[in-house]
């Protein structure tokens, strides 16, 4: 059905070959689905337990002293249905207090475990959650008055704040706005999903069509730099609303597009609701060449407009739109910490969770310990296949960094896998660096997926044609 839609262009035709034909290779599993790679490795599922003194025995601050900062709210009105994070639902003023008061001790405990002294000199930072919005104006201002007491902002090139634009609108909405540009919030993404009135329902989301052109219109007023996120592969999408929802979104004057294929399995803590809604409803799902095609359409849609890929998934029209936070860990693999509820910390060569249960957060922290549980200092191996691994899969690899990362060449390492990736048009390497192409860009998760070590290879061996692009082939450094 989807190969006659007369809606279908030529590069979705090719897209849709070029899966069939990746898949009869082994880059692409036979079922067709992906796991989201590229912000964590190995996947954050796969961490062992871990002890503050065994994460920060050997540990060091950057020679700059500078850190980025990732602060988690867990709280939402409601729960979205793709949402794959645990979070507390409706008003809970009293929880919510609870929990502020918590990350504030929090803040401090880690800062004395650094031994940055009384401020953190801060790169870049992001506020997500659940919808750190989802605060009273006096909470909020007493999370942005303790939180950007802490912080030196002389070097910080960004804020960003993750927020629903539910949370953006009305007196309430824009004082809230205002609020947070006066603490220095400079850049807003927006959680939009869909401009589909049906598909937002499906979603359950807590906004119409109408809010989120009200949201980016205060936003704009306020002078916020404006990113925009929208969800393709998701029940109720059809490739028609979808190219409308695209072609609308285009039209919108904002800075920033990002495009998330939807994921139904948990790739975290936390299993969203929609996997039990497709399991009671399997027509609904939709179709792994839709999703591609969706996804191809989308990219069409945006480089015609002007937008194109300057972080991956991310597209803009100019390149310091993108997110500064993304870009200084996943692509320049630099230090950051991360504050509250499931937060992760990536410190060059070691990854830190938090833990996702409110009752060992809460309880840790009045004992004085960091409210950690899981986490890994890597190995020489592992650390060569992360600093890889993160910076294909969100811009390029730079041999500089990663002989600084890894204390190995990338000239001498994995070049059976890359001469192989080079073969079939996926990367391209110069003296400087190793990139995806175009193509290599559209698959970017399954090719990244190429230099995960077996045990974290998200799909088993039978899963994937025994050809030469199976992640399983020629897997050693």
């Amino acid at each position: 059905m989807l190969a006659c839609n007369d809606l279908l262009t030529d590069s979705v035709r090719q897209r849709l070959e070029d899966h069939r034909r990746f898949q009869e290779l082994g880059l692409i599993n036979l079922t067709g689905d992906f796991f989201p790679g590229g912000v964590h490795y190995p996947p954050i599922t796969k961490y062992e337990p871990i002890t503050e003194e065994q994460f920060f025995k050997t540990y060091t601050l950057p020679a700059d002293g500078l850190i980025d900062i990732y602060a988690h709210i867990p709280f939402c009105q409601q729960r979205c249905v793709f949402c794959h994070y645990p979070v507390q639902l409706g008003e809970r003023r009293a929880e919510k207090d609870t929990y502020l008061a918590a990350f504030e001790k929090e803040m401090d405990l880690y800062m004395r475990r650094l031994g940055v002294g009384d401020k953190i000199q801060a790169r870049s930072i992001l506020v997500g959650g659940g919808t750190p919005t989802y605060l009273d104006l006096d909470q909020i201002t007493n999370f942005l008055t303790y939180f950007t007491k802490r912080i030196d902002f002389s070097r910080c090139k960004q804020f960003n704040y993750d927020l629903d634009p539910g949370s953006m609108i009305g007196d309430v909405g824009r004082e809230r706005m205002k609020i947070m540009r006066d603490f220095g919030v400079d850049r807003l993404t927006i959680g939009v999903q869909s401009l589909d009135e049906n598909v937002l329902k499906i979603m359950n989301r807590p906004h119409n069509e109408q809010e989120v052109y009200d949201a980016i219109e205060v936003a704009k007023e306020l002078g916020y730099q404006i990113n925009i996120e929208f969800i393709f592969g998701h029940p109720g999408e059809t490739i028609e609303n979808w190219i409308e929802g695209m072609q609308k979104a285009v039209k919108l004057g904002v800075d920033e597009i990002q495009l998330y294929r939807l994921k139904i399995d948990a790739y975290g803590d936390y299993q969203a609701p929609l996997k039990k809604l497709i399991q009671m409803r399997p027509e609904s799902a939709i179709e792994v060449e839709e999703s591609i095609a969706m996804k191809q359409l989308a990219i069409d849609i945006l480089n015609d407009a002007g937008y194109y890929e300057n972080l991956r998934r991310v597209y803009s029209k100019k390149k310091e739109h993108t997110s500064h936070y993304a870009r200084n860990q996943c692509c320049f693999l630099l230090d950051e910490m991360g504050i509250g509820l499931t937060a992760f910390s990536s410190l060059r060569d070691r990854y830190l969770l938090n833990t996702a249960n409110y009752t060992e957060y809460y309880g840790n922290i009045e004992k004085g310990l960091m409210p950690l549980n899981r986490g890994l200092v890597r190995s020489k191996e592992e650390q060569m296949r992360w600093a890889i691994i993160l910076p294909l899969k969100n811009l390029d690899v730079w041999k500089p960094t990663y002989l600084e990362r890894t204390g190995e060449s990338l000239d001498n390492v994995f070049r059976p896998k890359i001469e192989n990736l080079k073969k079939y048009g996926l990367v391209t390497e110069n003296e400087n660096k190793l990139a995806l192409t175009t193509l290599g860009a559209f698959f970017a998760d399954e090719v990244v997926e190429a230099f995960a070590a077996p045990q974290y290879i998200p799909y088993p061996r039978s899963a994937y044609v025994e050809g030469p692009l199976s992640p399983y082939v020629d897997n050693k450094p």
